[in-house]
């Protein structure tokens, strides 16, 4: 009897409605949420929060880049909060050994100042529909796996095209709880986004890796854009004569402040999480993805930090990809720590060993969802084709980048070599150099020539021989197994190597010349070799998805009076909790909140972390934090609550109970690294920025008190 208690319960906390967990679709919050929002502290109503027909909190919440990062509208004229990290690569871009925006900021006067940034995106939801009856019309169990899939597809092109004919929005039909239910997402999306300001990286990215997933935090992590579009208000690329974006709704910022237990809000778009896994995929990320992940990118970020600290410009040209190669490193070793630490496999199999009880006791049960943890276990039984996979995408697709960048021209290959059509040839040359001048803006052929030998070694060493790329055996023959020699030559004779070699090759472009090519060659050894080990692993995915789809329908069946939540997807989600401490383990307890005080202590002069700018100092020793002080004569930092948030929800607003932005969220905590597979009640944190700082940092820091009069600010 005890043990059936402690599984009910751990299901509870797994699965059912709570303050604290669960990303929930904002058109639903009306039905399922408000009135336990409002018995926590929540002022607002449900058409407050998600309407179509009126301006609501949604129409201030945006996705950056299709839901890479969230932002959130601040003034009438379309200026947009987000994370230092999410504007982190457009601030680079623009970085300059003259204007090194990352190392001293930067800070538009005017609109006239405000730079563009090319194929940056905002996307305002319109609606969201349940189509789930449309979707699954004529879908019954009789249908193969295949056939399901297509009438699945069919269904939701034709309803995407539908919500879209003779609009500019644009439409996505997606799969809710593991193919259960299915919903259509209506966006609008502008695609002029101009930088405003950002603060140093030792403000916006104070603490650097060390601190990163960790609590207490002192990071100023915000930027500043302004949506843009046509003077009749609809999106439009980039122009002079494009205005500011006249936004429908825009978030008050409370300068208030916030209490231990004060209600919180989150809106953002989360990218993915996997709640409802089974032990057996946890059990793999744990032993295959994670790993492999570690194992690789470590070797990769020493071969960049290296080269980095060669000199100021090498820092800003690999600055951007060096934060997105080590966040999720430093993920991927937290989150199997949790992992582990948390006994997650062991609750995912008490969950397992209940449902296989439950179907013990209806064969109607049994009928219907027996075979769904079969079919998931069976996938899980050989892994070398999983492990081989992700190994190359580590090693081979996302570590040297000569790989990727050279099998782009494979298409002007084939133009080349039919012959009968100048238009495609030329469409191919002009698609290569607008790609080339970006590439090699921030691109070292020797550090990535190092790159590629070393990860390859690990390659050959980690994986099967029948998983080698058909290159390896020239490597043993011709260079007795020698990467780094065979790397050596590549990068020699490769005209992917250089600006130069590539602009001088597209003048008079020869399919010859291609198809000899050493890195060309190598890239499609290896993408060819990723397209069969793909067709391996399809061999079980089918399965794989069947029992998952058939796992998480039978869990909602059997506990009907449960209000579940969706697997983060990127779309928009709505989080709820308190503002609230903790303690990460035995005699430790953390404060909900950090002061300036604390960034000062934690200074390392001339350190890349921890190097404080010698003006906050100035600042923080004058005691001039201005109307951002909080009652107790401290200027906050940053706080934590108990939201629910995962990658992509970088830059959500944090709202309070009375709908005013009161921080930014940025972070997870190091001690729940194992949220997106299973929400751990106690530990899991939303780390923010208190918009205090932000303010203080715009205002008193920077001097750029007229974005500051824009905003609608509530003392």
């Amino acid at each position: 009897m005890k043990r059936i208690f402690v599984v009910i319960f751990t299901l509870s906390v797994i699965f059912s409605a709570r303050a604290d967990e669960g990303m929930w679709l904002p058109s639903l919050v009306y039905k399922l949420n408000i009135s336990e929002m409002k018995e926590m502290g929540c002022e607002l109503s449900a058409d407050e929060i998600y309407d179509i027909n009126n301006s609501s909190l949604k129409d201030a919440v945006v996705a950056l880049d299709h839901g890479s990062c969230t932002g959130e509208l601040i003034s009438s004229e379309g200026l947009l909060l987000t994370n230092h990290h999410c504007g982190f690569g457009e601030i680079q871009a623009h970085s300059s050994v003259e204007h090194d925006y990352l190392k001293d900021g930067f800070w538009a006067q005017s609109k006239e100042e405000e730079l563009p940034n090319p194929g940056k995106t905002v996307s305002f939801l319109i609606l969201v529909e349940d189509v789930t009856e449309k979707v699954l019309d004529g879908v019954n169990d009789e249908l193969s796996f295949d056939e399901r899939k297509a009438k699945i597809q069919k269904a939701s092109f034709e309803i995407q095209k539908e919500a879209t004919e003779d609009t500019h929005y644009d439409a996505k039909v997606q799969s809710l709880f593991k193919g259960n239910r299915y919903y259509l997402f209506v966006y609008e999306t502008f695609r002029d986004v101009r930088l405003v300001g950002a603060p140093p990286a030792s403000i916006g990215k104070f603490g650097g890796d060390t601190d990163n997933w960790m609590w207490p935090r002192h990071t100023g992590d915000f930027s500043i854009f302004r949506v843009y579009c046509s003077p009749d208000g609809e999106p439009a690329d980039y122009s002079e004569d494009n205005i500011p974006y006249q936004s429908k709704y825009h978030l008050p910022i409370s300068l208030k402040g916030y209490e231990l237990g004060d209600f919180t809000m989150v809106m953002g778009y989360p990218g993915s999480t996997n709640r409802y896994k089974s032990s057996y995929g946890v059990d793999y990320t744990m032993k295959v993805t994670n790993p492999v992940r570690v194992d690789v990118r470590a070797k990769k970020l020493e071969i960049l930090k290296e080269y980095m600290s060669t000199s100021q410009r090498s820092r800003i040209q690999y600055a951007s990809k060096y934060a997105r190669s080590s966040n999720y490193y430093k993920y991927s070793i937290g989150q199997n720590k949790g992992l582990k630490a948390l006994e997650v496999i062991e609750k995912k199999k008490e969950i397992e060993d209940e449902f296989t009880n439950w179907l013990s006791q209806d064969e109607e049960h049994q009928e219907k969802y027996g075979k769904a943890l079969e079919l998931i276990s069976s996938s899980y039984e050989n892994v070398e084709d999983e492990k081989a996979y992700e190994f190359i995408l580590e090693s081979m697709i996302r570590g040297p980048e000569i790989f990727y960048y050279s099998y782009g021209a494979k298409g002007l290959l084939a133009a080349l070599e039919i012959g009968e059509n100048p238009e495609r040839v030329e469409s191919n040359i002009r698609h290569l150099k607008e790609e080339m001048n970006e590439f090699f803006e921030d691109y070292d052929a020797k550090t990535d020539q190092k790159i590629a030998a070393a990860l390859l070694k690990i390659y050959e060493k980690e994986v099967h021989p029948i998983y080698h790329p058909s290159f390896f055996a020239d490597v043993k023959k011709r260079y007795k197994g020698d990467f780094d020699a065979y790397t050596e030559d590549m990068f020699k004779n490769t005209i992917f190597a250089s600006k130069e070699s590539m602009q001088k090759f597209l003048e008079n472009p020869k399919a010859k010349i291609l198809k000899r090519d050493p890195a060309l060659v190598t890239a499609v050894s290896i993408f060819n070799m990723m397209e069969i080990v793909g067709k391996k692993m399809n061999e079980t995915t089918d399965d794989l998805l069947e029992g998952r789809r058939l796992f998480v329908e039978g869990l909602m069946e059997m506990y009907k009076d449960k209000n579940f939540y969706p697997d983060a997807n990127s779309t928009m989600r709505l989080t709820y909790g308190k503002v609230g401490d903790y303690n990460p383990r035995d005699g430790v307890h953390y404060n909900y909140f950090t002061t300036l005080k604390g960034y000062i202590e934690k200074e390392i002069p001339g350190d890349d972390e921890f190097d404080v700018p010698a003006k906050l100092k100035e600042l923080y020793y004058a005691g001039d934090y201005g109307q951002y002080a909080d009652e107790d004569g401290t200027l906050h930092t940053c706080f934590i609550s108990d939201n629910d948030i995962t990658g992509g929800n970088s830059g959500s607003p944090v709202i309070n109970g009375k709908g005013e932005l009161v921080g930014i969220a940025f972070d997870g905590n190091w001690e729940a690294m194992s949220g997106d597979l299973a929400f751990e009640t106690e530990l899991q944190k939303c780390i923010n920025v208190d918009i205090r700082f932000v303010l203080w940092t715009i205002d008193k820091f920077a001097g750029a008190s007229h974005l500051i009069d824009e905003m609608t600010i509530v003392k």
